[in-house]
């Protein structure tokens, strides 16, 4: 047996709010829509990964969610121009990645990261 995708899961009777942030600013697209489900992704291969956390690094709480983006300057600006408060960084973090903390309009925790290049 394999696995083949973890899938995040949010309650909420607002699933239209959810284009906004997942797909207007950070670039998803709209998998699949069936009104009480919808479902963003992109059509690239990902690593199935599942973090389990005491804390989510730097003493920061830990993030519902982990977003990797290519360019996290130009997603921080997104958020910003949007309304999201962002609630943690722009941080360098001592491990190579930069991030910042901004929830969704769920109050989901999103860590928005990239990793830093090595010179």
């Amino acid at each position: 047996m394999k696995v083949k995708r973890i899938v995040a899961n949010i309650d909420t009777q607002d699933i239209a709010a959810a284009k906004c942030f997942y797909q207007d600013i950070l670039g998803l697209h709209l998998l699949m829509d069936h009104g009480w489900i919808a479902t963003y992704g992109t059509d690239e291969e990902m690593s199935v990964q599942i973090s389990f956390a005491s804390q989510g690094g730097s003493h920061t709480l830990t993030p519902d969610l982990s977003i990797e983006v290519d360019d996290v300057d130009t997603a921080l600006e997104r958020m910003k121009q949007a309304g999201f408060p962002i609630e943690y960084g722009p941080a360098d973090e001592p491990w190579g990645v930069r991030r910042f903390y901004v929830r969704d309009p769920f109050g989901k925790l999103i860590n928005i990261l990239g990793h830093l290049q090595s010179n």
